[in-house]
């Protein structure tokens, strides 16, 4: 029962979690975390170069003691002061075992320097690696997010019948067109077209008549037989 409650327990967790968790915030934090770490690090081997130069000058500090002390020994020696010659080596012997102990971790700071730079350069590769990996990814979920988006409104172009309802509009406005133009053609085939050519010539030829009288009336032309053709009111007035 125990274990059944844990799994249950786990299940609402892991389901809390996915719920809430937005991909690409996520993956802009990291980038973000990622960033933040660089000063830090540049700090950490700031510091261990810094430490490298303070081994270095205890370590030239003490060869030039080891000098010093070497020649005292010596002019000592040629001074028959075997007492302040063995004074100064004493101090020589000692001064022998600290050179020894910073050179050995002169050495280390030495190598703890060039891996820290190695691995600064390491983590610049992969932090660029991991960005670019990300900008991707973030690009392709919201191009993901755009398509859902298109595709939930082709869906509920069907779901809400906008499609069907669509197409019959269409349909009874083509109809509707086929049947106005059946109509017209329907117009047109019974209208005589032949008789309508006789009047517009009839009317053509009663306009040329109507001019030459007046054309005769004015002067303008000699002799017209327009006997058959009456004139104007205006011009019978202007006879009288």
């Amino acid at each position: 029962m125990w274990t059944r409650f844990k799994r249950a327990v786990r299940s609402f967790v892991g389901f809390f979690v996915s719920s809430v968790e937005d991909p690409e915030l996520i993956l802009q934090q990291n980038v973000r975390d990622m960033n933040d770490q660089v000063p830090r690090m540049n700090e950490n081997i700031a510091m261990v170069r810094a430490n490298v130069t303070l081994l270095e000058k205890e370590n030239g500090k003490f060869r030039s003691e080891l000098v010093d002390l070497t020649a005292k020994i010596k002019a000592a020696i040629n001074a028959n002061r075997d007492d302040l010659a063995g004074g100064y080596a004493i101090q020589l012997q000692s001064l022998q075992g600290h050179l020894a102990r910073n050179e050995a971790q002169l050495e280390g700071a030495r190598a703890a320097y060039d891996k820290a730079v190695q691995l600064k350069k390491v983590f610049l590769a992969e932090k660029e690696k991991k960005t670019r990996e990300a900008m991707q990814a973030i690009r392709d979920h919201r191009r993901a997010q755009w398509q859902s988006k298109v595709a939930d409104a082709l869906e509920s172009f069907q779901v809400a019948g906008i499609d069907q309802t669509h197409d019959e509009m269409i349909r009874k406005i083509e109809e509707r067109t086929a049947f106005n133009e059946a109509r017209m053609q329907m117009a047109l085939e019974a209208v005589d077209g032949t008789t309508v050519q006789i009047e517009e010539e009839a009317q053509k030829i009663r306009a040329q008549e109507l001019v030459q009288r007046f054309k005769q009336e004015m002067g303008v032309i000699d002799t017209v037989d327009a006997q058959a053709i009456p004139l104007p009111a205006r011009s019978l007035e202007r006879k009288s």
